[in-house]
């Protein structure tokens, strides 16, 4: 399977009749960079790969941008679907690279899928996980899945929290499981894809919507484009502050920037870094009639 950008945009389209609707403007504008939009902007709300940094690669420039921001007194928020671990290591890794974010300033899809399985009735889950995602946090008892098929059948609930170590026969085992019993399967990352430094992953949406397809299950999605992690973000934000004075800053349209507009704030999409580095994104925007307010290269 050859996983580019192409084939990242068809399945995108392909399971958009699950994702949000929104509102789009009639054409982007191109800036240079944040910087541009500053005047008209109060709260930022970034993507963290494609914006931030790329795997373990900080974007260049974007530290700087950031501290420029907050500087000029506004808000700047971390909203990321990473959610193998708890915001709290996010931080630390987002210090390491040299920004300046505060806990609060961090904003993970993990957060909201803490708040969904607060008010789920189901005591035990399984979960796609790496060792060290720090799954005994959650407000639910877990256990992670593995190679054993009998902890497949004795949980009440599923949870697609990171897919770095899950393989096809991972994905099979919860398959059969979930066509003998089907029970409910909870996704705490939707990206199909993440971009790292020698290409794109499949992350847990992937997966998520391959269950769909086989087993009629349909998954229930926690973080972007779905609003419950943007009611994380305006919780944390003055009443105040109009919606139109917001922007969601991304590198994905289907992600990103869809899920901006599904709220009512404005959208930047960056170009030259994450998933439409080296692409002409404006064929792109014409094909799904997902349309930024503003394009810029860098952040």
């Amino acid at each position: 399977m050859l996983i580019d950008v192409d084939w990242v945009f068809k399945q995108y389209e392909k399971v958009r009749i699950s994702l949000p609707d929104a509102s789009f403007p009639d054409r982007s504008e191109p800036i240079a960079n944040l910087a541009e939009i500053a005047d008209q902007i109060d709260v930022f709300l970034l993507d963290a790969f494609g914006v931030l940094n790329i795997g373990e690669t900080v974007i260049p420039g974007a530290p700087e941008r950031v501290a420029e921001l907050q500087a000029a007194g506004k808000q700047v928020f971390v909203v990321t679907n990473g959610a193998s671990l708890p915001a709290r290591v996010a931080l630390a890794k987002y210090r390491k690279f040299g920004f300046n974010f505060t806990p609060n300033d961090v904003i993970a899809s993990r957060d909201a899928l803490s708040v969904g399985l607060s008010l789920r009735p189901e005591k035990l889950w399984g979960v796609m996980a790496l060792e060290h995602s720090a799954i005994d946090e959650f407000p639910v008892s877990c256990v992670r899945l593995g190679d054993d098929p009998d902890v497949y059948e004795r949980v009440e609930g599923f949870i697609l929290l990171g897919s770095a170590p899950w393989t096809e026969a991972h994905q099979d085992k919860l398959v059969e499981s979930l066509t003998r019993s089907p029970r409910p399967v909870l996704v705490g990352n939707p990206d199909i894809v993440a971009p790292c430094e020698d290409g794109l992953s499949l992350e847990p949406g992937w997966y998520a919507h391959d269950l769909e397809r086989r087993t009629g299950i349909k998954p229930e999605f926690f973080g972007k484009p779905f609003g419950n992690v943007y009611d994380i973000a305006l919780s944390r934000i003055p009443s105040s502050v109009p919606r139109s004075r917001i922007a969601m800053v991304g590198d994905t349209l289907h992600t990103d920037v869809l899920g901006g507009a599904a709220i009512g704030v404005k959208t930047v999409l960056i170009s030259d870094h994450g998933l439409f580095a080296g692409r002409k994104v404006a064929d792109y925007i014409a094909q799904c009639g997902i349309v930024p307010d503003w394009i810029a290269p860098d952040p």
